[in-house]
């Protein structure tokens, strides 16, 4: 616990941003203009706005590859900066800069946002080309990009919420794409009301943040976290990882991820691979000073990245739907990653380093399923592939590449980073390193079932699909993708291969986030030694492997789904009944309140507010008829008046 501490206090030095780093508001503002130009210039740019959108991310990738190089030239403590661009929020005591905040954590997910953007732009040139809505389709993705780069670049925690609500917003647009389906309409509904869930857990971290310190910079709020009680701090981490499972689609708010399939297949390599579902990594990450303060709020990390990345193993197992398996994938992957930086020191740098190996692997098999679709006519029912290899070589190859980099194939990014997470799980103190060790080395078993499963249905065996038709009745046969498709392909897959031993190389990307996320620390203690984890992993890969190939690979796959299924199968199908669970648990209860509500307002404010309105007019009404005009009436009214008067009078007289 004291390690733990000390890291928390070891705060770098922040200076101001120089040189080619003061450019850095162009990261964001490029992509941001290309937005705005085709959002705007309407069908006047169709025919060349693609390539517009394009070229913003590429240059975008560009000026933060330059920052990177320039960074790289400084000393460790030198490598945090900031610029700030203008004074954004000034009210009463609460000032907030439009500010950057340029240091290694941030300009990771920089190169990897830009970098693996670029790539699914180019390839969004191709699998959007016969496309009529394609400008508005690259309009959303380089506004998705700009608000993931205002994201992980602010310096204060509005700026990052400002990103956060940015992300959600380009990812309702980019989910319902397809507006004229209505699978598409209530995915993306869906995928915005459950991230609302986590944005006001994020907001309510926020708000006690600035009760408690009076400030939101995050130089501030780290150098000052100290003061703040323990059951005030743990319920600030709660309320940050509340608002990462609604962004990373973690265990509760996890059923919305696969349901983004509606989406073309860019997006889903975007919001899976690249972006979205990494924000949550990055906000534990960024905030670190606070988590390494509290125990409870890391365990509470850990245990809902364990529940999580079972729940994505297990379902995955069960769909056909070529899209929905790598979904759940994601939602697996990402479990790997929350429960790594929930380890604190010790996983921090493990869970960035697997968060990057997963964007080139999972990216690639994203596109590889785009180009799959693209030779069938955008099936997706892994039932009706087969033999694919032959049809389409490139996209096997690279498809295969990130197959084996997934599943932890030794030599291959997966072996180095997954399994470098499995190991830490193990180093948990006392009952958490065999229950979450464990976990997670299952996990990773069924990884290699299920994807072992989706190679052999889609590229292997017997042709299973119909006869393929154009839009004229002509005949024609799956084929290979364009270049502009196959290209990127090509990089993630040598990403897919190489970058996982690159970054965990002699701690190279450990370092690099010292200044960041605290230095890397070495556990002392573990409930299985290094060399028993590895073989325990190889051995249930292989396991995991060999199992697929017994139930998929030596017999024919029915073009139909076999009935009945077994429980098990029939929950997964189900999504675990997460959906259920959330519609019993959350929906139908919030619909009841909400009626409950309209009805008091109705009936009791309105009511009340209605009631004394009709009251005083009735009233008034009937006051008016006394008022006549008439002097005999008046004359009698004021006979009338003095005989009660004296009345009165006498009756108090003789009394």
């Amino acid at each position: 616990m004291n390690a733990v501490l000390a890291q928390a206090t070891e705060l770098p030095q922040v200076g101001p941003a120089t040189g080619v780093a003061s450019l850095a508001w162009l990261l964001f503002a490029l992509p941001a203009v290309g937005a705005l130009v085709l959002f705007v210039a309407g069908r006047r740019v169709n025919a060349w706005g693609h390539w517009l959108g394009v070229f913003t991310v590429v240059a975008s990738f560009v000026v933060g590859l330059l920052i990177f190089f320039e960074t790289l030239g400084l000393d460790a403590a030198q490598r945090t900066r900031e610029l700030s661009l203008y004074d954004w929020v000034a009210v009463a005591g609460l000032n907030v800069h439009f500010g950057l905040r340029i240091d290694p954590l941030s300009l990771t997910f920089v190169l990897l946002i830009t970098g693996v953007g670029a790539l699914i732009h180019i390839y969004s040139v191709g699998y959007m080309s016969h496309d009529p809505g394609r400008r508005r389709f690259f309009a959303q993705l380089n506004l998705f990009i700009a608000a993931m780069l205002v994201l992980v670049l602010g310096n204060n925690f509005v700026m990052l919420y400002l990103g956060w609500e940015g992300v959600g917003l380009a990812s309702y647009l980019l989910i319902g794409y397809y507006q004229d389906r209505p699978s598409a309409a209530t995915a993306a509904k869906k995928a915005f009301l459950m991230n609302r869930v986590g944005d006001v857990g994020l907001a309510i971290a926020i708000f006690l943040l600035w009760s408690q310190l009076g400030t939101l910079q995050f130089s501030a709020v780290f150098a000052r976290i100290g003061q703040v009680s323990t059951p005030v701090l743990v319920a600030i981490t709660l309320l940050l990882l509340l608002g990462a499972c609604g962004k990373s689609g973690q265990f509760p708010l996890q059923s919305w991820l696969p349901d983004a399939m509606e989406g073309p297949t860019p997006v889903s390599a975007l919001i899976h691979a690249a972006t979205m579902v990494t924000a949550g990594v990055f906000l534990i990450a960024r905030t670190s000073p606070i988590y390494n303060l509290t125990g409870t709020g890391r365990l509470a990390v850990m245990l809902v990245g364990v529940i999580t990345l079972l729940i994505g193993a297990i379902i995955g197992c069960a769909y056909d739907d070529i899209k929905k398996v790598l979904a759940y994938s994601t939602v697996s992957q990402i479990g790997y990653m929350i429960l790594a930086v929930g380890l604190g020191p010790v996983g921090y740098a493990l869970g960035i380093a697997h968060l990057l190996a997963h964007g080139f692997f999972k990216a690639g098999l994203f596109l590889g399923a785009g180009s799959v679709m693209h030779a069938m006519h955008d099936e997706v029912d892994m039932r009706r592939f087969g033999g694919l290899a032959r049809y389409l070589p490139i996209t096997f190859v690279t498809f295969g590449l990130a197959y084996l980099a997934l599943i932890g194939f030794p030599g291959l990014s997966g072996y180095f980073t997954k399994d470098a997470i499995i190991e830490a799980a193990f180093t948990a103190p006392g009952w958490q390193g065999w229950v979450f060790g464990l976990a997670a080395a299952i996990a990773a078993g069924l990884t290699a079932f299920y994807m072992t499963r989706l190679m052999l249905m889609t590229f292997f065996g017997e042709k299973r699909w119909k006869e393929l038709r154009t839009a004229d009745g002509e005949e024609y046969h799956p084929h290979e993708a364009p270049p502009s498709m196959t290209g990127p392909m090509i990089v993630l897959a040598i990403g897919s291969v190489f970058a996982g031993f690159l970054l965990t190389y002699n701690h190279v990307l450990a370092t690099w986030l010292a200044p960041s996320v605290g230095e890397l620390v070495e556990p002392q203690t573990a409930a299985l030694p290094h060399t028993a984890v590895s073989i325990l992993v190889l051995v249930l890969a292989a396991l995991g492997v060999l199992t697929a190939y017994l139930v998929v690979g030596r017999r024919p796959t029915p073009v139909e789904r076999p009935e009945p299924v077994s429980l098990p199968v029939r929950a997964a199908r189900r999504d675990l009944y997460a959906n259920a669970i959330n519609e019993t648990l959350i929906a139908r209860p919030g619909t009841w309140l909400a009626r409950a509500l309209v009805y008091v307002d109705n009936r009791g404010v309105d009511g009340l507010v209605n009631g004394t309105a009709a009251l005083l007019g009735g009233s008034s009404g009937r006051l008016r008829r006394l008022q006549t005009g008439f002097v005999r009436s008046y004359a009698l009214s004021m006979l009338a008046g003095s005989v009660l008067v004296v009345a009165a009078l006498l009756a108090v007289r003789f009394a």
